[in-house]
């Protein structure tokens, strides 16, 4: 397949049906040559970023974390409620394929019947569910109210998921069913906004059997990175260089050591950022040739997000008679 170019003329535009067959990875330009996006292949952070909301949702730093903490791998069996709007779903799913399954359960048949399609559309979920005759997939999606009736009596029955992820009002009501659902070992998370049900939840779960509890709360500080110009006063050097006070006039001892830098925004440069910034050594141009070259500059985005919710981890205990 042939990979788009940025080589592109008014002759010889592309379309968007042009990028059908496109390496992924491969930029698709603008019809005025000016812009070009890359052609990204599909990812369940993806998916997160651009995906329906019809609830309120996990994003990246809660997911890698639940991933990470619930020890799921290609074919484990993980179970989760409730499925709203699939985000989290999606990466459960990647991280049990190709032999795994994920069992998840939503309440709403509207949103229970919306997320089935979305699975299906994106080759999670045979055509026709369970009971379709195709198998049923690595997602088997499930509408059911777990607080009121439990996960059901095969997977208790079987007992054998690996993972369990609670993302419910209540989740103390559902413990005791994931407890007989899981292996001896198994994890289980709770994911709560407030530390009222994590206290509760805590209780619940040492009451089935459940041991070493931790809960943990994900704050994710991202950084913008630009390039900019460090315009340096050289103390002893030529008057009237540099753009700060004070630069002409004193006696230059150490000239590693004195001076002042001002950060000067790059032709290249967008938006702004407050706090501290992390720069790159920059390279001392002499007063006399111009402005340094532009230096790479970290600094902590504005737009952080903050408090999601506390994820609760626990294992099943061996031996736990519920």
């Amino acid at each position: 397949m042939t990979a788009l170019t940025n080589t592109h003329t008014h002759k010889n535009q592309k379309t968007s049906q042009d990028w059908i067959g496109a390496q992924y990875g491969s930029r698709a330009v603008a019809r005025s040559g000016k812009g070009w996006l890359l052609l990204l292949a599909p990812s369940p952070e993806l998916w997160t970023c651009s995906l329906p909301h019809r609830t309120q949702i996990l994003y990246a730093a809660d997911i890698a974390l639940v991933c990470t903490l619930l020890e799921l791998a290609p074919g484990a069996v993980a179970l989760e409620t409730g499925t709203g709007s699939g985000s989290l779903t999606h990466s459960l799913a990647r991280a049990v394929a190709p032999t795994g399954s994920v069992y998840t359960f939503e309440f709403h048949a509207g949103r229970a019947a919306r997320a089935r399609e979305e699975f299906e559309r994106h080759g999670l979920s045979s055509p026709g569910g369970e009971d379709g005759g195709g198998g049923p997939g690595v997602v088997i999606p499930r509408e059911r109210d777990i607080q009121a009736d439990g996960f059901g009596a095969d997977l208790e029955e079987a007992g054998d998921a690996d993972a369990c992820f609670l993302d419910l009002p209540s989740p103390w009501r559902a413990v005791a069913s994931a407890a007989r659902c899981l292996r001896p070992d198994g994890v289980c998370c709770s994911f709560s906004p407030c530390v009222e049900q994590v206290q509760r939840t805590i209780s619940e779960m040492a009451r089935c059997g459940f041991v070493g509890f931790a809960t943990h709360e994900v704050l994710l500080r991202g950084y913008d990175v630009r390039r900019e110009r460090l315009v340096e006063d050289f103390v002893g050097g030529s008057s009237g260089s540099g753009s700060g006070s004070g630069s002409s006039g004193r006696k230059n001892s150490n000239s590693k050591n004195n001076g002042r830098k001002k950060r000067q925004r790059g032709d290249d440069d967008e938006g702004g950022g407050g706090g501290g910034a992390t720069t790159a050594a920059a390279p001392k141009t002499p007063p006399s040739s111009g402005l340094p070259q532009p230096i790479i500059v970290a600094r902590p985005s504005c737009d952080a997000r903050g408090h999601t919710g506390y994820l609760t981890f626990a294992r099943k205990g061996v031996g736990a008679d519920i």
